[in-house]
């Protein structure tokens, strides 16, 4: 007996090992890659706006993501805000609080989408957001596994929670607010999901993204979480890495107009943004700039709002950050430009080795340069003015200088090479060594 009990603890402590405690965030070693449906949704173009959100132009995405981008790494296909929600906005939850499909949006539900999605080779986000549904709160919504109601979860006095102030705070003093959090990720988990951003983060919602996280490790299927708001407050950079596999760290990229974005709408906000939260990522925590408006600029659908010169701009900062790269347009429409950028190899290896850049120069001419893993330093340089520029990257020794854009050799150059002629909004990438 005593032997047994021997095994048996060895066998649990094994166990135990391979694990991961609640609360830490799926350790994914890349940052990902795929599509989002908020540009679309936020456009006031004729044709989309928050009711273009539905199965088949989901479904039509996904088929467009496996057919031209997959096969240089975009595999997720990211629903946003609205999925379990009317076009008039009217939420739905199930008996016990958990967030259900629009049966108008989603006749066949989200497990058949899901199977779809995956026999693509893809993978499927869904999209929440922090603190208590109100809705759920009046039902009093029985919690899954529990004797508790969505009531006992509230804390009090009622207190208004998120970005937008539109849910209630939790009182996660209250075990039975875990299990709450559990049973939505565990529903998730039974319908195929892969990823989950949770909006509306703000100085408040530390428990909440801490609860998400543990949800996800108790459900155990793997998940990216990504801590989102218009941006999330630096003051929590740090406090969240221990939940969440990305944070937002700018306002929404998209112009709220018929295009999805613009320069000014808020393309260049990152270069001024980015910097104050460099130090606090690492090699499972990254740096969300929000999706990539690089679709179609030509023919049918929503057009970027860009040029091809500041699509390539967007495709190099976010790159050389280790963001994530999801495109945010209509790919149904994707033009050939788009898929260039999108596609190309030696820039895309610049984003997946994982490491942080630093801003050497400031202002209208900007140099950044990272350090890859196997030593060799990466430079981009970026003309935010209004003419055109040289701008010069210093260096020590003589070294080869490769255009990573242009996928070829530039030669060998002894302390600076020089990028000339940058047009106004545009970019450089080079490797260096």
């Amino acid at each position: 007996m005593k032997r047994l009990l021997s095994v048996f603890l060895a066998v649990l402590g094994v166990s135990a090992f391979l694990v991961p405690p609640a609360g830490a965030r799926t350790p994914f070693v890349t940052p990902f890659m795929g599509w989002s449906s908020w540009s679309l949704e936020s456009s006031t173009r004729a044709g989309y706006g928050t009711s273009w959100l539905n199965e088949s132009h989901v479904r039509d995405a996904a088929a467009t993501l496996a057919g031209k981008l997959k096969a240089a790494g975009y595999t997720y296909v990211n629903i946003d805000s609205g999925w379990n929600a009317s076009p008039s906005w009217v939420f739905h939850t199930d008996v016990n609080g958990i967030p259900d499909p629009d049966p108008a949006r989603f006749p066949a539900g989200i497990p058949a989408l899901a199977s779809y999605v995956h026999s693509l080779g893809l993978k499927l986000g869904l999209y929440a957001v922090t603190g208590l549904e109100k809705e759920v709160y009046d039902k009093n919504a029985p919690i899954l596994g529990t004797s508790c109601h969505a009531q006992d979860i509230a804390y009090r006095p009622l207190t208004p929670s998120n970005g937008w102030g539109g849910n209630w705070k939790v009182d996660f003093t209250n075990p039975c607010a875990q299990k709450y959090y559990d049973s939505v990720v565990a529903r998730f988990a039974s319908w195929g999901v892969d990823f989950v951003k949770v909006d509306g983060t703000t100085a408040d919602n530390v428990a909440d993204i801490r609860a998400w996280s543990a949800a996800i490790d108790h459900a155990r299927r793997p998940m990216w979480l990504t801590a989102s708001a218009w941006p999330v407050p630096r003051s929590i950079g740090s406090s969240l890495a221990p939940y969440a596999n990305g944070v937002r760290v700018d306002t929404d990229v998209e112009c709220y107009c018929e295009t999805v974005s613009s320069w000014d709408s808020s393309v260049k906000a990152r270069w001024a943004d980015l910097p104050d939260w460099l130090g606090v990522f690492g090699p499972r925590y990254r740096p969300d700039l929000d999706s990539m408006p690089i679709s179609n600029n030509t023919g049918s659908g929503i057009q970027d709002g860009i040029s091809d010169v500041e699509r390539q701009s967007v495709m190099t900062f976010w790159s050389m950050a280790s963001s994530p790269l999801y495109v945010g347009g209509d790919i149904w429409f994707l033009d050939a430009s788009a898929v260039s950028i999108l596609t190309n190899p030696e820039v895309i290896r610049v984003d997946q080795v994982g490491t942080y850049p630093t801003r050497v120069t400031g202002g209208d001419h900007q140099v950044w340069t990272k350090r890859a893993p196997d030593g060799r330093t990466y430079a981009a340089v970026y003309n935010l003015g209004s003419a055109p520029a040289d701008i010069t990257v210093d260096f020590d020794g003589a070294r080869p200088v490769r255009d990573l854009v242009a996928r070829k050799d530039l030669g060998r150059f002894r302390g600076s090479w020089t990028a000339s002629s940058v047009p106004p909004h545009g970019s450089r990438l080079v490797r260096i060594g």
